[in-house]
């Protein structure tokens, strides 16, 4: 068995196995670590496409959140059920309610209703479905092709296929003393496939740990139950904030209104922020409260959770992570570390980084591939042409900034009269900066 397992190992069929996965499965690594990479900055492309949900002059405060929920019911009368209201995570964003299952969306694996809010007025300013979106259709190629319940599980299977695609590349790569040397050069000047070939492995190198990390908790997030055996915990899937609780107090004429219901939850965690409100369904419903501790990593879906009745306007339970055991730690780290959230902006750049490597790996693995079976020609780099694009913009470069510096000086000339002093100084400084940076240009041209 040992020598079998052996002999399975050799370099030889890892190098099969390395290159077999690249050529079934690789295009899907390369679209979904792509969609992956644009989705850890979703929110800013949103806003980037759709300006009319950034508030460019906030003022004043809140409106409250019962105006707010009334708004959003007036807006859509027939959408009866619980809504989720999401706070802003800046003085610039819209307050988001979801409504989970409408009927235009039912049979859809997941494409709830988003309504964008103004808190400051309570105006309904946005109603959007999930997948109608550019950004929200991405992250559904990301997390399940675009098929739904099958998609779902395949990318849990690509994931692990990717580790392992990981896994033999590493070990095909490492070296022996005798040739770290020669395995990390870099040939820039051989030829268009070694040059590939040399990308390939540095790629592969710089991004494995980054990738391995990602594979591992894409296949968790996918497979939740195996993260809840493995952890030990329940309740802990991306999304869930703790088990069903419903109300055992007699309804009256008097139900707790939103604003109430987050002044009582907010009594055990006076210093937390407020991230959700999701509002009773039914008359058995309760109000859960989901708050921000500082300790928590998970900053859009943390774990802190209060529920409170909707009739007696008591607290019906508390989820504190603080309380958390190892395994429920463990737990509530897997999306915010796969999304590069728990890593701060730094993090969330080497993975986006990450994501592309993925496509880029496959773009290169595919030629060096090609080249080795002859169905692609190797060329050399003419380097001239580079050499002679960068003289040319730099050529253009000081025209252009000649034309600036004559139109500024013209300009400035103008207007300094009717400038303040401390106005007077800045368009001084800006005319030095301006003035040296043409300086160095031209030095840079003169040194071919």
């Amino acid at each position: 068995m040992r020598f079998l397992f052996t002999r399975l190992l050799n370099r030889s069929n890892l190098l099969k196995a390395h290159l077999y996965l690249a050529l079934s499965v690789g295009l899907f690594f390369s679209l979904i670590g792509l969609s992956g990479s644009l989705s850890i900055y979703r929110a800013d492309i949103d806003l980037l496409l759709n300006p009319e949900l950034i508030i460019t002059n906030p003022h004043g405060n809140y409106q409250t959140l019962d105006k707010i929920y009334a708004a959003v019911k007036a807006a859509h009368p027939h959408k009866t059920g619980s809504w989720t209201l999401e706070m802003p995570q800046s003085p610039n964003g819209m307050i988001t309610a979801w409504f989970e299952k409408p009927s235009e969306t039912f049979f859809q694996l997941y494409a709830p209703l988003m309504v964008s809010v103004n808190p400051y007025t309570a105006e309904v300013v946005s109603s959007r479905f999930w997948g109608s979106t550019f950004t929200t259709w991405l992250l559904n190629i990301h997390t399940q092709l675009n098929i739904e319940n099958f998609g779902w599980g395949l990318v849990g299977i690509l994931g692990i296929l990717l580790l392992s695609s990981c896994l033999t590349g590493l070990y095909l790569w490492w070296p022996s003393l005798n040739t770290i040397k020669e395995i990390l050069k870099f040939r820039p000047h051989n030829g268009i496939m070694l040059l590939a070939f040399d990308i390939h492995r540095w790629l592969g190198l710089l991004s494995s740990i980054s990738l391995i990390v990602l594979a591992c908790t894409g296949f968790l997030l996918s497979y939740p139950s195996i993260l809840e055996t493995f952890s030990g915990s329940s309740g802990m899937e991306h999304g869930q904030t703790g088990p069903t609780i419903i109300s055992t107090a007699i309804p009256n004429n008097h139900p707790t209104g939103l604003s109430a219901a987050t002044f009582v939850a907010q009594g055990p965690f006076p210093k937390a922020q407020l991230r959700r409100v999701t509002t009773p369904a039914g008359d058995t419903g309760v109000y859960k409260i989901n708050l921000r501790q500082n300790s928590e990593i998970n900053h859009r879906h943390p774990y802190t959770t209060v529920w409170v009745d909707q009739w007696s306007g008591q607290i019906k339970e508390v989820r504190n992570p603080t309380l958390f055991s190892r395994g429920e730690i463990f737990a509530s780290w897997i999306w915010p570390l796969h999304t590069g959230e728990a890593l701060g902006a730094s993090g969330r750049l080497i993975w986006f980084l990450s994501g592309i490597s993925v496509f880029l790996l496959y773009v290169t693995g595919i030629l060096r591939w090609l080249c080795k079976t002859g169905r692609v020609r190797d060329k050399k780099i003419k380097y001239t042409n580079l050499t002679r694009l960068k003289t040319k913009i730099k050529t253009q470069s000081v025209n252009f900034i000649n034309r600036f510096y004559t139109y500024s000086m013209n300009l400035i000339e103008k207007i300094t009269p009717y400038l303040s002093q401390i106005a007077v100084d800045i368009l001084k400084t800006l005319k030095n900066i301006i003035k040296y940076t043409l300086h160095v240009i031209k030095g840079m041209q003169g040194k071919k």
